[in-house]
């Protein structure tokens, strides 16, 4: 228990010690992950507004009267029934004209010139809605209703604005991949560089520790354990600020009907415990970078001129 109180204290004093360059790379570590930590959940963003709209309607076929103008009568069932048994679609359901009504009044209801402008609810078109199974099949859909010119007036799709957004989606999900390689790579550079500084301040009296018989590990530990506290430290603000900035935009946005702007928490857990392991990785990484050149050369019978001194008969 002694020799973990003494790890740990000796790793204080070396924070206490290097205060301006702990401060430095406890800054690295949170810039980093932190827009590597923004980027992710941006992408969650996305990912749950996509969800959102994929689980609506992606096409909408509207269609000419039936039994006029050379369709026949039992054209509009013949096409549901066969748009059913695609195995692109999910789902589909016929919409006729009083439904198409009330659904234009639910829209425009509020506007009274709009209302008064539909003077013959009729001349509303009926339609078919389909929920496809994938939304990157809408193109073979909207291929195979085309075979149907003289029944199908248009067809309306949001899902090329959906695969759009997917693919934004994904290029962030890349960003924040590639930013945290890079950027934790970085800090992990820079906390390296500190425990370089440490050792140099510390070398004779690591050197004596050294030959009265102390092992590596002995001497690695009490900078280990200050690399893992500057990646934490770094990585929890990292966090800590997306959080805060997260509920802040959700509060913000509460009244947009549109756009879901509210992370989960489950996603602040899962990836705040992943970020704090990668920081604390990239600590204990960057400290033994900074302490196997010095390792080395101590091993290979290099003595500090202090040392050399402190030997000399007197």
């Amino acid at each position: 228990m002694s020799r973990v109180a003494f790890m740990l204290r000796e790793a204080l004093v070396n924070l206490r010690r290097n205060i301006l360059v702990v401060t430095g790379a406890v800054l690295a570590v949170f810039i980093s992950l932190g827009l590597a930590f923004s980027a992710l959940a941006v992408n969650e963003l996305v990912r749950i507004n996509t969800i959102a709209w994929q689980q609506g309607v992606h096409l909408i076929v509207w269609l000419n009267d039936a039994g006029r103008d050379g369709v026949p009568a039992d054209a509009h069932e013949n096409l549901l029934n066969e748009v059913l048994t695609w195995e692109e679609v999910a789902n589909a359901y016929y919409v006729d004209k009083t439904a198409a009504y009330e659904e234009f009044l639910d829209l425009f209801g509020d506007n009274p010139e709009m209302v008064e402008a539909l003077q013959n609810p009729s001349a509303l078109p009926t339609s078919i809605r389909i929920e496809l199974a994938d939304i990157e099949l809408y193109q073979q859909v909207e291929f195979r209703l085309q075979q149907y010119p003289q029944l199908i007036q248009r067809i309306s799709s949001a899902a090329q604005e959906i695969e759009q957004i997917s693919a934004v989606s994904r290029v962030l999900n890349l960003l924040g991949i590639g930013l945290s390689i890079v950027l934790g790579v970085s800090a992990m550079i820079l906390i390296a560089n500190t425990i370089r500084l440490a050792i140099y301040a510390r070398r004779d009296e690591v050197s004596i520790m050294k030959l009265v018989g102390a092992s590596n590990w002995f001497i690695r530990v009490p900078f280990l354990l200050e690399g893992l506290i500057e990646g934490l430290v770094g990585a929890a603000l990292a966090v800590f600020a997306v959080w805060v900035a997260g509920r802040n935009l959700a509060g913000a946005a509460e009244g947009i009907q549109l756009v879901n702007l509210q992370v989960p928490n489950a996603f602040f857990l899962r990836w705040g415990v992943v970020f704090l392991l990668f920081g604390a990785a990239a600590g204990v990484l960057g400290s033994l970078l900074g302490l196997s050149r010095y390792l080395r050369e101590a091993d290979g019978g290099g003595r500090p001129a202090g040392v050399r001194r402190a030997l000399e008969p007197v």
